[in-house]
């Protein structure tokens, strides 16, 4: 069995209860179709006038004599209505016995399709969480190596095949099998001579269809990947519309996309011509089959008299009922091999392992109350060095402004801290516990994170506020954005704090968006605040306001601010200039100014700018 069918079987647990009675009532099904076939061979012998007449009800003296003991009841029904009717009745009561076999077998069809919805949908949903929950909890690392379209197309679109494409397995296992198998053992009773027949072509049509269905699964691979490349695409070109147009690059951008989605073209018609191929050719390999059994048949019938006509009719009804299911098979197996391809990219991302997660015996923390020390770290995103030998202590109540050039590994501080990236090297505590050894959910409820980026979401203004208080009443709500600064522009909102600002807040300026992060960390009310470059994409106007919004939010609270711009950054208790990854100043601005190097340097070089 494939390892990613093995995978699957724990998402179809809570399903049981739906296989077991799609397996039933499959069987059933199967079984009911050939009934369904052999209940013409009654009207046949009716219209023919070759029903034999029996006027003793047969007895039925077991297992072995069940096919002897059928034909004489069906053929005592039909003496008992022509002996006290005219043979219209006869006819009447064969005719109904054929609607009644083909609507149970229909009914059974339906229970079927009823259970292996259910299933398939459950699955999806499941699948999906499962997806969902392990893309939101994967470290940002993953997300630095992965394109974002790849993702949201294994999310989204390999998922899906999966939904539509293995669960053909039950009915290439058990529905279509079945069908084919009942058929085959009343044709044997039949005529075996014919059925043998038969039996020498189904490995050679078998081995054609295989044959063509070589090397599908890889090319299914290959466009479920350009499908995540061109979904990629997509959404670099939505997010980075204004670049794309100001450097006049829609041709490039064009011609990437029409490159990627001709190759999709080119994979999705070749994978197309296979699959399409399948249901014609079972067919014409099967009606290949009917017409060189009509021409053997026949002579059985005309030539050797050792087949009935009215048997030879009902066996070729049974042939082509054949037919349906195993151009369902050879269908099927061209979708599980699509399927399997999706899976294989589904489970590559459910199974990466998550390196940073909470400790089996956690500490939870819920309070700061002495120090965050920084001991001796080395640190490196790839080959290169960002960290080296980096130690400071920061006490409770400080503000510590961390400055420096780009590349000098500010923002990397921050990462550490809030366990978005692994220390490699040396340690960081807070209150003497390593934060490896606090429990993850605990560590960053301690922390308040305002980026040079304000991250919001197409939702209202209260959602976005209290994204880390969801209880926060309207009033808290307020009072937070009234602190950061921000409640003069949302109180002339159409609808205040229930406006939707819109996708990434776009509804709204740089600086009142940088003010909704601030108030989001307010509400939060957090003893820990890392503000990284939280005013260095704003304008001056938009800086004053931001910066006495940060001031009134890191008021009694340890403060780490990472800053471009140094005047926002005077009043600090520690400023730490940072150079390559290393320590070169700390102090005071009033101190670091009087020292006459780096940090005086920056000082000069952004007065004179």
């Amino acid at each position: 069995m494939d390892k990613n069918l093995i995978k699957l079987i724990p998402y179809t647990k809570p399903y049981k209860s739906n296989i077991v009675w799609n397996i039933i009532y499959n069987i059933l099904y199967a079984l009911f179709s050939t009934i369904s076939m052999l209940t013409l061979f009654p009207v046949l012998e009716v219209l023919f006038g070759k029903n034999k007449a029996v006027y003793k009800e047969p007895v039925y003296k077991g297992i072995g004599n069940i096919k002897d003991y059928v034909t004489e009841l069906l053929y005592y029904r039909i003496s008992e209505f022509t002996k006290e009717n005219s043979i219209q009745y006869a006819l009447l009561f064969v005719v109904g016995l054929v609607i009644i076999t083909f609507l149970f077998k229909n009914l059974f069809n339906y229970l079927a399709s009823y259970h292996i919805m259910h299933l398939k949908n459950g699955v999806l949903k499941d699948l999906r969480k499962s997806m969902y929950d392990k893309i939101v909890e994967l470290p940002i690392s993953y997300y630095s190596e992965k394109r974002k379209g790849d993702v949201m197309a294994r999310m989204l679109g390999d998922v899906n095949e999966v939904q539509n494409s293995f669960f053909s397995i039950l009915e290439l296992v058990v529905k279509e099998p079945l069908t084919i198998i009942f058929a085959l053992v009343t044709m044997f009773v039949i005529s075996t001579k014919l059925t043998l027949f038969v039996l020498v072509f189904m490995p050679v049509a078998g081995l054609i269809i295989s044959r063509v269905a070589k090397n599908l699964r890889a090319k299914s691979l290959q466009a479920q990947q350009e499908s995540g490349f061109l979904i990629s695409i997509v959404d670099e070109s939505l997010g980075g519309l204004k670049v794309i147009k100001s450097y006049n690059a829609e041709p490039n951008f064009k011609n990437k996309f029409n490159q990627s989605v001709t190759r999709l073209l080119n994979l999705s018609n070749s994978i197309g011509t296979k699959n399409n191929l399948a249901t014609p050719l079972s067919e014409f390999l099967g009606i290949t089959t009917i017409a060189t059994l009509l021409f053997y048949g026949g002579n059985l019938v005309l030539v050797d008299h050792s087949l009935e006509g009215s048997s030879f009719i009902v066996y070729l009804t049974l042939a082509f009922n054949i037919l349906t299911p195993a151009k369902a098979i050879s269908k099927a197996s061209y979708a599980v091999k699509n399927g399997l391809a999706a899976a294989e990219r589904v489970f590559d991302v459910l199974e990466v392992e998550n390196e940073i997660t909470s400790k089996e015996n956690a500490v939870l923390k819920d309070s700061f109350n002495s120090e965050i020390a920084i001991k001796n770290i080395n640190f490196k995103y790839e080959k290169e060095a960002v960290l080296k030998d980096f130690s400071i202590q920061i006490k409770k109540g400080q503000t510590v402004a961390l400055v420096g050039q780009s590349g000098s590994g500010k923002s990397t501080i921050a990462n550490l801290l809030t366990r978005f990236y692994d220390v490699q090297d040396g340690s960081i505590s807070i209150d003497g516990v390593d934060i490896k050894d606090i429990n993850l959910e605990s560590l960053r409820s301690l922390m308040g994170l305002v980026t040079q980026d304000s991250i919001l979401f197409n939702d209202s203004i209260k959602a976005n506020v209290s994204l880390g208080k969801q209880d926060a009443t309207d009033e808290e709500i307020i009072e937070a954005l009234k602190i950061a600064n921000a409640y003069e522009f949302v109180k002339d909102l159409p609808n205040g704090i229930y406006t939707n600002i819109g996708d990434s807040g776009n509804k709204l300026s740089g600086g009142q968006k940088q003010r909704l992060s601030i108030a989001r960390a307010v509400l939060k009310n957090p003893p820990i605040m890392i503000l990284d470059e939280a005013t260095s994409a704003l304008d001056t106007e938009s800086e004053k306001f931001v910066q006495l919004a940060l001031e009134n939010m890191m008021q009694n609270r340890t403060s780490i601010v990472i800053a471009h711009r140094l005047s926002t950054i005077q009043k600090a208790d520690v400023i730490v200039v940072m150079k390559k990854g290393k320590i070169v100043e700390q102090g005071t601005h009033e101190e670091l100014i009087a020292l006459n190097g780096a940090y005086n340097k920056l000082v000069m070089l952004q007065s004179f700018e």
